[in-house]
């Protein structure tokens, strides 16, 4: 007995510290978009949350980390003389500037260190880094949107490794930058690194940067944004990984193929991460091509449905064309944003829409007679293609935090869409999309909301 209970303490002496609290990646503690703490407020109070810290930062996509009562978030600072291109989609003309990884005080806000390296741009939308940094232990592990993989001590922003995704391992930057957070299991940091010879996914030694498997050959060419995410499915723990040609099963250990489910991309939009439904499916959600619902089993998979969708416009699908947000599934029902910022419900395990609603996506600069009017708006002036939200569940209600700035809390049903309250954050200074947006996922923690736009960071209440 004495010997299993000195077993058991050295096992939690020598685990990470884990804070109850913490958002430390992409989507939460589970990397799931479940916000697990209690004590949250149900209504917002009058004249909004309290905002406990702001601060300034630089432009980017990239939302927050928050561990060990320290935030981390990534940026980009433009060098003098240098400005973007007037045409968000030219990538013919470097532009120069840094990328940057702060690191502030989750109670004051108080930058304690910053790490930059200079990063020239030659991508779409170059506002700044894509992807949430992604913490564990005394390290914080940062993709930079041309393929900057970096290892820092979380305490004083000391490089402890890097690489390049170009440089490195041949990689082509894809369109819209580097996008896939990194994802941590066990002693492994596992990347979409698109790189030559069979090393479209590597995992890495996360102390050391040691290569440690690599699998999986794309064509030249964009390979894609999907955040890696490991699910238990029939039974097998999986690496899932969604390229524009294919959602792919691996064995997160080795890196070697469990199955296989072609599914055509276009323009390799595979943004929104893929999603487990029950104990043995996965959904995916793309802008052009719709969705799918995939069954796993011990032997392979095969799709149960795909999308007949005939274009991206609302009146062309049936089911889900998400651009950028990642759906959550609850009790076998889907709840995500379409592709003219419709919050779309679907039945999982049929595909069939039980119900849609542009609520969530407009908000205080929406005009009046499009708030008035049901349908999504397609045409100019108010264009709302690509309209986003991004949600996170906690208990019996949902945050939606949308690209005007507003925190909207609802309740999400399979009868329908009710919202609680809503409180502006944020103003959207990115207008690269045509209409000023902020496409940043928040993270929360310590009864707290933290969103990020171009200009600023801010930390809100939400302690009821």
């Amino acid at each position: 007995m004495l010997i299993r209970v000195l077993a058991i303490t050295l096992m939690a002496l020598a685990a990470p510290a884990v804070f109850a609290d913490d958002w430390p990646q992409w989507m939460g503690p589970n990397r799931d978009g479940v916000w697990a703490e209690t004590g949250i407020l149900q209504k917002f109070p009058a004249g909004g949350p309290k905002v406990l810290w702001k601060q300034k930062v630089g432009m980017g996509y990239s939302g927050p980390a928050i561990a060990q009562g320290k935030v981390f978030v990534t940026d980009r600072v433009l060098n003098k003389g240098q400005a973007n291109p007037d045409n968000p989609f030219d990538r013919d003309t470097a532009v120069g500037g840094v990328e940057r990884v702060l690191c502030l005080d989750a109670q004051s806000g108080k930058l304690l260190w910053k790490h930059e390296y200079p990063s020239a741009y030659k991508i779409s939308y170059a506002a700044g880094p894509r992807c949430v940094p992604a913490v564990d232990g005394d390290r914080v592990y940062t993709l930079g949107a041309m393929g900057d993989l970096l290892c820092l001590n979380t305490s004083t922003g000391q490089v402890v490794w890097s690489k390049n995704g170009p440089k490195d391992f041949g990689a082509e930057v894809p369109l819209w930058g580097f996008s896939s957070p990194p994802l941590i299991d066990g002693d492994n940091l596992i990347c979409l690194i698109g790189g030559t010879d069979g090393r479209l996914v590597m995992a890495f030694d996360k102390k050391t940067g040691a290569e440690k498997w690599k699998s999986l050959t794309f064509a030249s060419g964009d390979f894609g944004y999907a955040p890696p995410v490991i699910y238990d499915l029939a039974g097998q723990r999986t690496l899932v990984i969604w390229h524009p040609k294919a959602l792919v099963g691996l064995n997160p250990d080795t890196g070697s193929q469990l199955w296989s489910v072609p599914f055509e991309v276009r323009a390799a939009l595979t943004a929104p991460m893929p999603r487990r439904v029950g104990t043995d499916s996965v959904f995916v959600t793309s802008f052009y091509n719709g969705a799918m619902l995939v069954k796993v089993t011990p032997t392979g998979a095969k799709p149960v449905w795909v999308s007949k969708a005939k274009g991206e416009k609302p009146n062309q699908t049936r089911d889900l064309s998400s651009i950028i947000p990642t759906p959550l599934i609850q009790n076998d029902h889907v709840y995500g944003i379409g592709s003219y910022g419709e919050l779309r419900c679907l039945e999982a395990r049929t595909g069939k829409r039980l119900w849609a609603t542009n609520a969530a996506t407009r908000g205080r600069l929406t005009p009046e007679r499009i708030r008035e009017r049901e349908e999504p708006n397609e045409v100019q002036p108010w264009n709302e293609r690509w309209a986003n939200a991004f949600l996170v569940a906690n208990g019996d209600k949902y945050f939606l935090f949308n690209e005007q700035g507003e925190l909207v809390i609802a309740q999400l049903t399979p009868q329908g869409y009710t919202e609680r309250d809503r409180a502006v954050l944020l103003n959207p200074t990115n207008k690269m999309a045509g209409r000023p947006v902020v496409w940043t996922h928040p993270a929360y923690a310590n009864k707290c909301c933290v969103a990020r736009n171009d200009e600023e960071i801010v930390c809100v209440s939400l302690a009821e």
